[in-house]
């Protein structure tokens, strides 16, 4: 699971780092960068999008479909990525911006963002009880509790998506699924 995730993590990084080599050797006559610190969100905005477009047509190659496969397939694919993610969620995150050595820079921009899943908003309350310091077990029990159970729904969800996914893929690309980290 760990070598799976490493794996996973380095085809990622490897992914962003070429995409955003690549934007960078293409811009000839780019705009001045914001100030540190300042970013710009439609900027932002773009290369996300243009980041999940490339992952989206290696995806698409690599799994040798054609474009009328990859309308049946594609958003099977976002939604077990999606689960994926709401699944991990809360486990090393930083809601409020807090971690175990405190403030992390930028955190106020966090502070202010809203909580998106049922999931962040049950790790939201867990941490909050146990930042005081007082907190007493008959407190941290039910919330720890609701996260578990919140956890165990997000998994059941994904592990569904999953197979509804496998139903319609064929074992080499199933194969390479996995090895993608899309797939368990």
């Amino acid at each position: 699971m760990l070598r799976r995730t490493a794996v996973g993590l380095v085809i990622v990084a490897t992914i962003v780092a070429g995409a955003w080599l690549q934007q960078a050797l293409s811009e000839e006559n780019a705009p001045t960068p914001p100030a540190p610190g300042q970013r710009d969100p439609e900027q932002m905005r773009q290369r996300m999008e243009q980041f999940r477009q490339q992952m989206a047509d290696r995806m698409k190659q690599e799994l040798g479909v054609n474009d009328e496969e990859w309308k049946v397939l594609q958003p099977k694919i976002e939604k077990v990525q999606t689960l994926a993610r709401q699944s991990r969620g809360g486990g090393m995150g930083f809601v409020g911006g807090f971690g175990r050595r405190g403030p992390r820079p930028g955190a106020e921009a966090d502070a202010n963002r809203p909580l998106q899943t049922e999931l962040d908003k049950k790790v939201a309350e867990l941490r909050k009880i146990l930042e005081n310091k007082e907190a007493k077990p008959e407190e941290i029990k039910p919330a720890l509790a609701a996260l578990r159970e919140v956890r165990a729904k997000a998994k059941a969800e994904l592990e569904a998506a999953q197979k509804e996914l496998r139903d319609i893929i064929t074992v080499g690309q199933e194969a390479r699924l996995v090895l993608m980290g899309v797939l368990d």
